[in-house]
């Protein structure tokens, strides 16, 4: 077993030499096998012709198969995931390099049926079958693209969305609106996996989801202007906003999900293949191709500038002076990413001049608080030769609070819970944007421990009592973008130490127990992807460096000295660092719960180093 210092030695030097040209970090965001199966759906869709790329994502999509036919987003999900063993198939059929005879497709496709076929999908693979040709679209949309007119003093409008839903949200009205699909002659038939009749009323069932729908009729009807006129009105503002939210590289804000419905959406109005804002738009994603393992891997985004900034400030609290290549390298490259456009963010929140950061290595418009702060952390040592980004950073972090007292993702009180009646599956996860206990903690922490603001601040104060209302009843947080308890224990507890909220404080003392009862008896621990489903802690019954990590990390932040419970986690740790195992690529990141999940390639170095750095720099080991 290595110790400490050579640990952290290790880790650091996995890190120099894994750092780009450009000073950043581009460890693959990788998110399953969605995203590989719906570039080949588009690449045949779009008749092209990359016949590399194409072999290379279904040789990925085929190392992937569980032996049962599935395919499954997280290893303890189960049986597997119906959704994506149906975007799987589909995209092995498409690619034109297997037939339905081929025992792979068999077992997928015995799968498939014995979970209820085409008719028991997500909403998003059906909206995918349905503009391909393969399920038929609903005979009205639950979400009529007038909405896109109604007036910001109406209580549902366009802008009341969260950011990634409008993005979502846009293409998907217009590709509903004009009923769309797209067929080659080499598409495949799926008709043998529809069970049951489609119904056209499933999205109105429930009382509450019918009268939502006639109040957001009422309020396109009190528009002023004939109805035909105000449709084509809308499909024109719909086109509009989708186009000047293009980033430099063609994709629509940088995501992969909204651009590909987006390239669909505007062969919906006539756009032709070969339009050069559709060409663009598919060469941007196809820049986000990464390799994994020998295998072509389509990223959802880029993640440059979160693993950069995270890398950055964990490398300088481990040690390495902000002098050395390695960090100046960094924070040149984070400098030069600092926002100057404003967002959608300004509309809620009018009266602040751009400064913030976004996630990925092109992003200009679609800044973040959590990375904001991680970017500030990683510049505060070379202050005050920056002093001016540092303000303009700290000015628009304060400004996004939420009037709850809590910090979002991407936007300013974006949490109309109405939203979680309509009839879009997961609408809470891709509608909101709320507070949550990982960013306001983090966000805390980053204020507390690298500003002066005064610890009796007025947007200090609202932060600790929006984290201390919302704690769990066992005494653990949730983390919005994180699995998920852990994560948000972590932050939160590192949140309020930092913002001078005694460790004797009842809150602080109820999540330490409940990290101690759920260490594993190798010391370390582990968390399902099952918690953000089932909105309570799910164990995984396995340890992991992450989750370790961030435990370690919380206990050490508040321990005067180290204890048996962070003795045996830093031993797991430093048995475990060159570790490779299915716990290694298991996801720690969440984007939808159920839906969505992301495997970070550089959390196992970076949360160790900060664990392991923390613990040395506090007790002196």
């Amino acid at each position: 077993m290595m110790d400490t210092r050579k640990g952290m030695d290790w880790l650091i030097e996995m890190l120099r030499k894994d750092q780009s040209p450009d000073g950043s970090w581009n460890y693959p965001f990788e998110t399953g096998t969605s995203t590989d199966a719906y570039m080949i759906i588009l690449l045949r869709s779009l008749e092209l012709n990359d016949e590399e790329l194409i072999q290379g994502l279904t040789r990925r999509i085929l190392i992937r198969q569980e032996k049962n036919g599935a395919w499954k987003l997280f290893y303890d999900e189960g049986e597997g995931n119906l959704s994506a063993t149906v975007e799987c198939y589909y995209a092995l059929l498409y690619s034109g390099y297997f037939s339905k005879d081929d025992k792979q497709l068999v077992a997928a496709k015995r799968f498939i049926l014995a979970k209820g076929g085409l008719e028991e999908v997500s909403m998003f693979t059906k909206i995918m079958l349905a503009l391909t040709g393969q399920y038929k679209w609903p005979a009205f949309t639950p979400l009529p693209i007038e909405v896109i007119l109604l007036p910001h003093i109406f209580p549902i409008n366009f802008h009341s969305f969260s950011v990634f839903g409008r993005a979502n949200l846009t293409p998907i009205m217009i590709l509903a609106d004009k009923k769309f699909s797209i067929k080659t002659e080499k598409s495949p038939d799926l008709s043998e996996l529809h069970l049951h009749r489609q119904l056209d009323d499933q999205w109105l069932r429930s009382t509450e989801m019918r009268s939502l729908f006639s109040f957001i009729e009422d309020g396109v009807k009190s528009l002023i202007g004939l109805p035909k006129e105000l449709h084509n009105l809308a499909i024109q503002r719909a086109k509009k906003y989708m186009l000047d939210h293009l980033e430099p590289d063609g994709t629509l804000y940088s995501y992969y999900s909204c651009t590909f419905l987006m390239i669909f959406a505007l062969l919906s109005l006539g756009f032709k293949k070969t339009d050069p804002v559709i060409t663009k738009a598919v060469e941007g994603i196809r820049a986000m191709k990464c390799e994994i393992n020998g295998f072509p891997h389509m990223q959802y985004t880029t993640a440059n500038v979160w693993n950069t900034s995270l890398i950055s400030y964990t490398l300088q609290s481990a040690g390495v002076q902000p002098e050395d290549q390695m960090v100046t390298n960094a924070n040149r490259y984070l400098l030069t990413r600092q926002h100057t456009k404003f967002g959608d963010w300004v509309i809620h929140n009018p009266s602040t001049l751009p400064g913030g950061w976004g996630f990925s290595d092109i992003n200009t418009i679609n800044p973040d608080v959590d990375d904001t702060t991680a970017s500030l952390r990683s510049i505060s040592r070379i202050l005050p030769t920056e002093l001016a980004t540092w303000e303009r950073g700290i000015r628009w972090v304060l400004s996004m609070q939420n009037d709850d007292g809590g910090w979002a993702g991407f936007e300013k009180n974006a949490n109309t819970k109405v939203f979680e009646l309509l009839p879009i599956e997961k609408g809470e996860f891709l509608l909101t944007d709320p507070s949550c206990a990982d960013i306001t903690g983090r966000t805390l922490e980053f204020f507390g421990n690298y500003t002066n603001l005064p610890k009796d601040h007025t947007s200090i104060k609202k932060g600790i009592k929006w984290l201390l209302k919302n704690q769990e009843g066992d005494g653990s947080w949730y983390g919005r973008w994180g699995i998920c308890y852990l994560y948000g224990t972590w932050a939160s507890i590192t949140g309020l130490l930092a913002v001078d909220v005694p460790k004797s404080h009842q809150a602080i003392q109820a999540a330490v127990k409940w990290l101690l009862t759920i260490q594993n008896a190798d010391g370390g621990w582990g968390e399902s992807c099952h918690s953000d489903s089932k909105k309570a802690y799910v164990p995984l019954r396995a340890s992991t460096l992450t989750h370790t990590a961030w435990a370690l990390d919380a206990l050490i932040t508040i321990s005067e000295k180290p204890t048996t419970t962070i003795e045996k986690g830093i031993k797991y740790l430093l048995e475990s660092l060159e570790k490779d195992d299915w716990t290694t690529a298991y996801p720690k990141g969440q984007g939808m719960a159920g839906g969505f999940y992301i495997h970070y390639h550089s959390y196992r170095y970076i949360f160790p180093l900060l664990a392991l750095s923390n613990y040395q720099t506090k007790f002196g080991k």
